[in-house]
């Protein structure tokens, strides 16, 4: 009864932290669910018709964004809009556009990856009490890293590769099942790859977010938006009283207590600095200047999100132009199609 007692006081004092956990969770279980439907859609293939055949979920589309990249590039370049993997397409749009007025809300509320990461450091922090933050030097050493990442992709494909090669690209077998390939890459892991993964893992155990902070690429392309200064968490000096709650809590590690305003592309949103504050109205959102809900960026953020892909649903851009006997063709080959 003491627990529940404190469960519900927690959701009374954080009710956007307890709102959040429970989308991360709600979407983590959807992918998951995405997941194993793309499976038996390729099972179904893989077996020459055997296992029953089961519809291939577009929203697999949103772990592609180096073929979205491309697709972005060929739209740009010639007009066309790709019909391979459009879902992927509308998806890195919308993301990319919403970190403009919503910051890296995406990432704080519905990545998978995020959440896996930000859970593995409550995991670390419940066993072993405490979380190790890098020092300064290497703080500044990690965080370009990842737009270095994110600028070997813009230059490769967005500046340096021509449009009709992106076209001929997008058109490629390889590209038809590079969603096939991906899954391949996990279900039939290298032991280099394995290797990888178990170090990021045991990294993000260790040191707050450290996928999210200083090596994920497309969260540094939506946190670009933030550089348009239009949505910051404010802080009011005045009634500040100095307890650091803010920053102690923060994901991103960012110095909250020390800034006026966090205009930062680190920032994703995730209102835990906000809902830590205990003096009200010291720590807020704003949007254009303007004070606003805490509940404003998620609220948004999930409107704007299911109205573009029901949009695309209706325009037509929304499921792959491929047709069965596309997929019956090449499917069962995907291991065998390179570049």
């Amino acid at each position: 009864m003491t627990s529940y007692h404190t469960l519900i006081q927690r959701i009374k004092r954080k009710p956007v932290q307890a709102a959040r956990h429970v989308v991360q969770a709600g979407f983590t279980l959807f992918m998951l669910y995405v997941g194993w439907q793309f499976y038996r859609f390729y099972l179904h293939f893989e077996s020459m018709g055997i296992e029953p055949y089961v519809e291939r979920p577009a929203a697999v589309e949103g772990f592609l964004p180096i073929s979205a990249l491309v697709a972005v590039k060929a739209w740009i370049s010639t007009g066309y809009f790709d019909m391979i993997h459009p879902a992927g397409l509308v998806l890195l749009l919308f993301f990319v556009t919403s970190g403009i007025f919503l910051k890296k809300t995406f990432c704080s509320w519905m990545c998978p990856v995020g959440t896996i990461s930000e859970g593995l450091g409550r995991l670390s922090q419940k066993l072993f009490r405490k979380t190790f933050e890098p020092p300064k030097w290497l703080q500044y050493v990690l965080y370009p890293l990842k737009y270095l990442l994110l600028l070997f992709f813009i230059k490769g494909i967005l500046i340096d590769m021509p449009g009709f090669v992106a076209l001929q690209f997008l058109d490629s077998p390889y590209n038809r099942v590079s969603d096939v390939k991906m899954m391949l890459f996990f279900i039939d892991m290298s032991r280099t790859a394995l290797k990888i993964i178990l170090v990021l893992i045991l990294l993000s155990m260790f040191v707050k977010n450290f996928w999210c902070r200083f090596l994920c690429p497309y969260g540094a392309m939506i946190g670009l938006g933030s550089l348009f200064r239009i949505t910051g968490i404010k802080r009011e000096p005045s009634s500040c009283i100095n307890c650091d709650n803010c920053t102690r809590v923060c994901p991103q590690g960012i110095k909250v207590s020390d800034q006026g305003c966090v205009f930062t592309p680190e920032c994703t949103a995730c209102m835990q600095c906000v809902e830590a504050c205990p003096i009200p109205s010291t720590l807020e959102m704003t949007i254009a200047r303007k004070k606003v809900n805490k509940w404003v960026a998620p609220a948004v953020f999930f409107t704007a999100f299911f109205g573009v892909v029901g949009l695309a649903k209706l325009l037509g851009i929304w499921e792959t132009a491929m047709t069965y006997e596309e997929f019956r063709e090449l499917v069962p080959f995907a291991k065998e199609i390179g570049h």
